[in-house]
């Protein structure tokens, strides 16, 4: 055997070792990245759950507390808002989260002003639509932390592997 056929046999089976694990290491790369936009797909399924069940919290309170038309407006006006912030998978830069996450925090403290508002109505605590609801929506919430925190270790460990790369 040439002193050229031994360097070009070097050459190929040193490239038969490094393609595959090039390969493998970029698949793994993008099953990650799958698994950060499913892991997103699931926060946003569950503050849309949250979103859906506003109207039906609203008009149940209203039934009661009349008289506090500001608290409800300003409830839902930021549910029109957060029904129309979606940051699809495809889309996810930062901007677009910390603009979701305004959104949903808006959300949040309208809810908990409606909340606090439902403190002075002894009677709608105990309506058991009410009560329903309110689980439903402790619930939605507890799922909502649930997903962002699986979303944020998914984001990590993509980002750690992307950099290890």
């Amino acid at each position: 055997m040439g002193k050229k056929a031994i360097i070009w046999f070097s050459v190929f089976i040193g490239l038969l070792l490094i393609v595959p694990f090039f390969w493998g290491t970029y698949n793994k790369l993008v099953k990650r990245e799958e698994v950060v936009k499913s892991d997103w797909a699931q926060v946003e399924n569950q503050y849309q759950r949250r979103t859906d069940l506003i109207p039906n919290l609203v008009e149940t309170v209203k039934g009661y507390a009349t008289h506090e038309q500001e608290t409800f407006s300003k409830v839902i006006e930021a549910r029109a808002k957060a029904s129309q912030l979606n940051v699809d998978a495809s889309n996810l830069t930062a901007e677009n989260l910390q603009q979701f996450n305004e959104v949903q925090g808006e959300l949040s403290q309208s809810l908990s002003r409606l909340m606090a508002v439902i403190e002075s109505y002894p009677d709608l605590k105990a309506n058991e639509n009410f009560i329903m609801l309110q689980g439903q929506l402790e619930g939605a919430e507890n799922r909502i932390s649930v997903e962002r925190k699986r979303f944020n270790e998914s984001v990590n460990r993509f980002n750690t592997y992307r950099r290890r790369f």
